[in-house]
């Protein structure tokens, strides 16, 4: 097993007398898939938001390469190596593909020096932002409008413009959300490539695709780990069968 990239310890997020995540421990590994599943309010997006930094947690450690990173902005976990994807697509519909990408690259390395600089001119970032596009697949659409994209298509280039930014960690919160089959299978194909370069926590409810990538599978109710483990371990789990999969769904396939 490598070395995780990313480690959090104890994770806990109150609201008010709600702990929406309870002491949570977590680690993501380079050629690691880590899937994390739950009924709706399990707290699995609160998580996701207390690893990218758009949370504040309430006590608990986040370790990134052995650097505490609990206490910083997004921003600045972006531009350590996480790149974050979120369940509503985000992207800049009136822009051309290759502009979306190139938008996301250039927040990497910002130049408030170079204010009336012509930003197509960045040779760096556009750089990045065709190798984004290349990963997702995106390579023959570049002059594209991204307003004109599938669904599925807008996800992808979603996941390029983060991979535009160069991260080691991704957080993908739903990436198959709304798909047809074929756009499904597509975006499948795609975390299986990545996964052997990347660390990914996956959050998604497709229980076909996560039984298809997942290397390891973290199973959440009311805040907390109920399971976590290989997805042999967690399909044969009894607890996991009465509290989210049920017994038909987890002798599935």
């Amino acid at each position: 097993m490598a070395e995780p990239l990313l480690v959090a310890r104890r994770m806990t997020r109150r609201f008010g007398g709600l702990a929406a995540c309870d002491g949570v421990d977590l680690a993501l590994a380079r050629g690691e898939l880590h899937a994390l599943l739950g009924p709706n309010g399990a707290g699995k997006s609160t998580l996701i938001n207390l690893l990218s930094g758009d949370l504040a947690p309430t006590s608990g450690s986040i370790l990134y390469r052995g650097v505490e990173i609990a206490q910083l902005p997004p921003d600045r976990r972006s531009r350590m190596g996480l790149g974050r994807s979120y369940q509503k697509t985000n992207i800049f519909p009136a822009f051309t593909v290759i502009e979306n990408a190139r938008l996301a690259a250039q927040s990497r390395r910002p130049r408030p020096w170079a204010l009336f600089a012509d930003a197509s001119g960045d040779a760096a970032a556009l750089s990045r932002a065709k190798r984004g596009l290349e990963l997702a697949g995106l390579a023959d659409h570049v002059e594209r409008q991204a307003g004109a994209l599938s669904h599925g298509e807008q996800r992808q280039l979603e996941i390029a413009m983060v991979l535009a930014t160069e991260p080691q960690v991704l957080l993908l919160d739903e990436p198959l959300a709304g798909m047809g089959a074929e756009e499904s299978q597509r975006m499948v194909a795609l975390l299986k490539r990545l996964s052997a370069e990347h660390a990914i926590l996956l959050v998604e409810h497709d229980m076909d695709a996560v039984f298809a990538l997942a290397d390891v599978i973290t199973v959440m109710v009311n805040g907390q780990v109920l399971e976590s483990g290989p997805p042999a371990a967690i399909r044969a789990s009894a607890n996991v069968q009465r509290a989210y999969l049920g017994h038909d769904e987890a002798a599935h396939g």
